[in-house]
């Protein structure tokens, strides 16, 4: 019968690798925009939040100027600072750990700890280590892959990567919809994002479905 750390391990490197082959395409459209292999890769090594780096990527690409592009990025980029925030308490760390832990703080750790409750919190903190360290290795990974491969690549979206991390984090959420409440919530925040998406620049759409959230929670 599989451990709980082993099963932990299990959910980390499923999302892990799911996200991480996303990289593909966006070393893929950096390039295409006009970045070189090394500035691409740096990219994905310091800054490390897919959703900022691409929007940055397509800001340059459609012509804006790189305070446009910083901004775009900045600006979806606090919602990390939200998850630092929730996660602070639960992993307890300083110095340099608490370095490493700010840089790996992104939507596919915390959704890997925060989906480990159950298991406890010793689940949670492996399920944050685990995910963060492995979607950084693999997205690098990819990233440096989709550079350099970006003309044999040809257009990303031809691939289908697009659908990878949706379905990830489909995954995750899924079995957390205990009570008709919650599926509800969900229902209506994926609406909700769908209706808003046509107005809002890339990223932002998932962002804004926090109103909903906040909305059900005033309700309650």
């Amino acid at each position: 019968m599989p451990t709980t750390r082993s099963l932990t391990i299990r959910d980390a490197l499923s999302v892990s690798l799911t996200v991480g082959a996303y990289g593909v395409a966006f070393g893929a459209a950096s390039v295409a925009a006009g970045f070189s292999v090394l500035q691409t890769c740096l990219f994905s090594l310091l800054t490390f939040t897919g959703a900022s780096q691409f929007a940055a990527v397509g800001v340059v690409a459609s012509g804006g100027a790189a305070a446009s592009a910083v901004a775009a990025a900045s600006l979806l980029a606090t919602r990390n600072a939200l998850y630092g925030i929730q996660l602070a308490p639960l992993l307890r760390v300083k110095g340099l750990r608490r370095l490493a832990a700010s840089h790996l703080t992104i939507d596919e750790s915390t959704g890997v700890a925060l989906s480990q409750i159950a298991r406890g919190t010793d689940a949670m903190r492996a399920g944050f280590w685990f995910t963060g360290v492995g979607v950084f290795v693999f997205w690098n990974i990819f990233t440096l892959l989709g550079a350099v491969g970006a003309k044999a690549l040809g257009d990303p979206a031809s691939w289908g990567l697009d659908a990878a991390v949706p379905a990830a984090f489909l995954g995750l959420v899924w079995p957390r919809l205990t009570t008709n409440r919650l599926r509800v919530v969900a229902g209506v925040s994926m609406i909700f994002t769908l209706l808003v998406t046509p107005w809002l620049p890339a990223g932002l759409p998932i962002i804004a479905s926090v109103v909903v959230a906040v909305g059900f929670g005033w309700s309650k």
